[in-house]
């Protein structure tokens, strides 16, 4: 069957948002079982709501990477914005939406699995993401309607024709979707902004450039306009999304660091809303470490990068195709970690790659060593069918499963949190725990904090102390929650940024917004503070630089406090003496004339009163 999008008259790259297209001018076809005939939409005289477009109920489940969830938000927002009802149940929906990813196997089953749920419960059926994308003649896609990556913003129309009974099939597009569809966020205080679509690299293993294809960014200004509008609905967490982030603008002549400077630019300067960058592969954030570094300084910027590395051995790079060294590796984790204070950095591994033997993995096992990072996503290597990696004679599935399961244990035993206990930190909080006890926060590196609080501090930050720590994340206690003063920018504002500090630059370690409360940026040792020995922390790790500025702040604020109690202790006892003496040196202009009207009043009352009794005495 043609595509959709191939047979408007006159499309120049799809239909505006919310057109809705007449059935007479798309090639559709109604839906066919030649076993066993499926009347999708049965509708009957007491159900005749149903047959109205925007009324009915649709299931949304999507798979995969954090920008299949930003597609499956924009779809949602469409969806709702025309009039239909979003639900968790399946069973009390109308029709369901698949959003897919196509990166493993696991996620493909589980979309196979679902679909065939979705038949069996005859319901109308939308297959959107990667996988249709990619894999457009699945046996599993047979009679199911389709949304390509790039067509999110026409999910209405499909929608609609689907629960009419037909099959929709839209793929083709030439152009990326806006960045400002009506959107309904899974998590209403994080925006997932997608900076670019596809890549520039061709992993030997990896099937979504097939689906994603070649990069393709969207413009400065289009993502800035985007993180003004957000930031004005009130999200407090910006997720930069992307195949891969570090490629960011290689086709419209511009790089990541220059968008970078400019989102940055737009954040409020009381640090309420922060931004996370994206997954980001070594060989295009080489060229830009001081730049990215110097970002990932910023009081709004999370310390954290995800930067995969997928093995450590470089004959298994080199068969993956990844255009990179484990040196060059290296370098990028070890120029982050000593130029920004912090540095949380993640990473991903791929084990039992076509080749791949024991001393390679053991090269493997080393590096992750080495580094002992807080987050290691470990996969075991699937053949994605049409990629060069399906071809390569495989290493045996019980020795890939033995090499999970070994690094596995290995990055279990890392205690990344140790020594966090006692300090103070400042954390954004965004969300529910799944024990729905906890508030889920996170630290300027991007540690995860759990802390009990009301759930009005949902979108809030705070000020918390760490009373014990995890192997995934650490428990805190509010000491304080932070006033945010919903300020603008300075260049916003048209205020001289003279004074903010420059990222980075400051020889104390700490990176301090001239907005926020005055922090002792030197530590308690440096100025002469005396620290409670229940806060007293190690200050000389390159981790532990960010907690100088907090722990200063609150020191510094109980000493203020305190002084000014003095003060106003000595200034009542001033006056008091004062007082005592009768002394009216101190007075002002305004006391003198005041109480020179009130003598003159005085006198006044006396001089009539003493008028009127002569008077009466006369009579």
């Amino acid at each position: 069957m043609e595509d959709i999008e191939d047979l408007l008259v006159g499309s120049n790259g799809g239909a505006p948002p919310g057109f809705r297209l007449p059935v007479t001018s798309v090639g559709l076809k109604p839906k066919k079982n030649k076993s066993k005939p499926v009347v999708l939409n049965d509708f009957d005289n007491n159900n005749l709501s149903s047959k109205i477009p925007g009324t009915q109920t649709i299931y949304i489940k999507t798979f995969g990477c954090s920008h299949n969830q930003s597609d499956s938000e924009y779809m949602a927002g469409q969806l709702s914005t025309f009039g239909y009802s979003l639900s968790d149940n399946p069973e009390e929906a109308d029709l369901w939406l698949i959003n897919t990813c196509t990166v493993k196997s696991p996620s493909q089953s589980a979309m196979d699995t679902l679909i065939s749920k979705c038949k069996i419960a005859r319901k109308p059926l939308v297959v959107a993401g990667c996988v249709p994308q990619g894999s457009r003649d699945l046996k599993e896609l047979e009679g199911v309607s389709i949304v390509g990556v790039q067509q999110i913003d026409r999910v209405v129309e499909v929608v609609e024709e689907t629960l009419k009974g037909h099959e929709v099939r839209l793929l083709n597009r030439r152009t990326l979707p806006a960045l400002d569809l009506p959107k309904v966020r899974k998590n209403k205080f994080v925006e997932i902004l997608p900076i670019n679509v596809g890549c520039l690299g061709a992993c030997t293993y990896c099937k979504t450039k097939h689906a994603r294809g070649h990069l393709g960014s969207y413009t400065i200004d289009s993502l800035v306009g985007r993180v003004r509008t957000v930031i004005a609905d009130g999200v407090k967490e910006i997720w930069l999304s992307s195949e891969d982030t570090g490629a960011y603008g290689r086709d419209i002549g511009v790089n990541l660091p220059t968008l970078l400077n400019a989102i940055v630019a737009e954040l409020p300067s009381d640090k309420s809303t922060m931004l996370r960058i994206g997954m980001t592969n070594p060989p295009y954030i080489l060229e830009h470490l001081k730049e990215i570094a110097d970002v990932l300084c910023h009081p709004c910027v999370y310390s954290f990068l995800h930067v995969p590395v997928q093995s450590g051995s470089d004959r298994v790079l080199s068969a993956m195709n990844r255009e990179y060294s484990v040196g060059e590796f290296r370098t990028v984790v070890d120029t982050l970690t000593e130029l920004v204070p912090g540095m949380q950095i993640a990473t991903d591994i791929i084990c039992g790659f076509p080749g791949e033997t024991d001393e390679d993995f053991a090269e493997t096992v080393n590096l992750i060593k080495d580094y002992k990072f807080p987050q290691v996503h470990i996969s075991q290597f699937y053949p994605r069918p049409g990629t060069p990696a399906a071809r390569m004679k495989k290493v045996p599935s019980t020795v890939v499963k033995k090499r999970s399961r070994e690094l596995t244990s290995v990055f279990e035993a890392f205690t990344p949190y140790n020594g966090m206990e006692g300090r103070v930190e400042r954390i954004w909080i965004t969300e529910i725990a799944t024990d729905r006890v906890h508030l889920v926060g996170h630290t300027k590196g991007y540690v995860q904090v759990l802390v009990v609080a009301p759930e009005s501090m949902l979108g809030t930050s705070a000020m918390v102390r760490i009373t014990s720590v995890g192997r995934w994340s650490v428990f805190g206690e509010v000491l304080e929650t932070i006033q945010l003063t919903h300020n603008h920018t300075a260049q916003s504002k048209g205020m001289s940024t003279e004074n903010e500090c420059s990222p980075c630059t400051n020889t104390c370690g700490g990176c301090v917004s001239s907005e926020e409360p005055e922090y002792c940026a030197c530590g308690p040792e440096s100025c002469g503070q005396t620290t409670p020995e229940e806060n007293v922390v190690s200050l000389n790790r390159p981790e532990d630089r960010n907690s100088r500025n907090l722990i200063g702040w609150l020191l510094r604020k109980r000493k203020n406090h305190v002084q000014k109690k003095e003060i106003e202790n000595a200034s009542k006892s001033t006056n008091k003496q004062e007082l005592t003496k009768g002394s009216v040196d101190r007075w002002g202009i305004v006391d003198r004339v005041l109480l020179g009207g009130v003598l003159m009043s005085f006198l006044t009352i006396i001089a009539l009163l003493v008028h009127l009794g002569f008077r009466t005495a006369t009579n």
